[in-house]
């Protein structure tokens, strides 16, 4: 048990944002519009914005922002922006977003989380500038971004004062972390739980408040989720799990699982990736079941 969870510890501590677009940080993405949505002390944390092309000017568009994969320890924005370019060429307006990382700002998952629903509530709340519409903003995102997506749903606290909601109306992740603290009466899931439990981000912080799975209720947003049957990072057992209970408090959440696939297998590759490709496929399935795409 002690080797077992030691293995998963160095994985979960030492994983990179798989997919990165080079290793700039702060990244170069040139298509896109950059506007600060949260200042903490010097730290400015950015949102890139890819709008769509042309649209009538009273046009309210449906938007989707991303957060990056790498354990709240380190990560880059550019990890989606191959996304980001996709949809917004269909019509939605993409975003991906800056958070703070314990490497780069000495912080810790809260403040991660923090950041997140600070994402959301600033792109609601210019909603009207940025042609949006703000009953209709997903957010998404790759393992630990995956968490942060879905804390912004089901999480309760973490919000900075305002009168503007940080709950998106969708959610489409990537080999989410949707579990961070054990799971009484199973066996397996008490032992991830407690596995992760350890990693440093999360040491001075109490596990269950930011543990999605601990905060399953009925009235959560639609949910997609794409994984890797082999992924072991974040063990498949728990987004099925997640998605189980999901479906008991009568929620819409679609598990597509991956056979023989691992962490990170969703990410753009220059050379071609079928499952980036993949993916985002079943992703605009799903956004144009929910009203934000038209079906093609």
């Amino acid at each position: 048990m002690r080797f077992h969870r030691l293995l998963l510890i160095l994985a979960l501590v030492s994983v990179t944002a798989i997919g990165q677009t080079g290793p700039t940080y702060p990244p170069n993405l040139p298509d896109a519009t950059v506007e600060v949505y949260k200042t903490v002390g010097e730290t400015k944390l950015n949102l890139f914005i890819f709008s769509p092309p042309g649209g009538a000017a009273a046009e309210k568009r449906a938007a989707i922002v991303f957060f990056f994969g790498g354990y709240w320890r380190q990560g880059n924005p550019a990890q989606f922006a191959m996304q980001c370019r996709r949809l917004a060429s269909l019509g939605i307006v993409a975003v991906t977003a800056d958070y703070r990382v314990s490497s780069r700002n000495q912080t810790n998952v809260t403040d991660s989380v923090r950041d997140a629903k600070a994402a959301i509530r600033y792109i609601r709340g210019n909603a009207l500038r940025l042609r949006i519409d703000p009953e209709r903003i997903a957010a998404g995102g790759g393992s630990a971004g995956g968490h942060l997506a879905v804390s912004t749903a089901l999480l309760p606290g973490f919000d900075e004062d305002s009168e503007i909601s940080s709950r998106p109306n969708a959610l489409i992740l990537f080999n989410p972390v949707v579990l961070l603290a054990p799971v009484l009466n199973d066996v397996q899931l008490a032992r991830i739980g407690a596995d992760i439990d350890e990693i440093p981000e999360l040491k001075v912080v109490d596990a269950i408040s930011v543990s999605p799975w601990h905060h399953v209720s009925s009235g959560a947003p639609p949910i997609i989720i794409f994984h890797g049957r082999a992924d072991t990072v974040v063990p498949f057992v728990t987004v099925e799990s997640f998605s189980k209970k999901m479906h008991a408090a009568g929620n819409r959440c679609e598990l597509v699982g991956f056979e023989g696939q691992e962490h990170g297998f969703f990410n753009y590759s220059p050379n071609g990736n079928k499952y980036y490709d993949e993916t985002l496929d079943k992703a605009e399935e799903f956004l144009a079941s929910i009203g934000y795409l038209k079906p093609r």
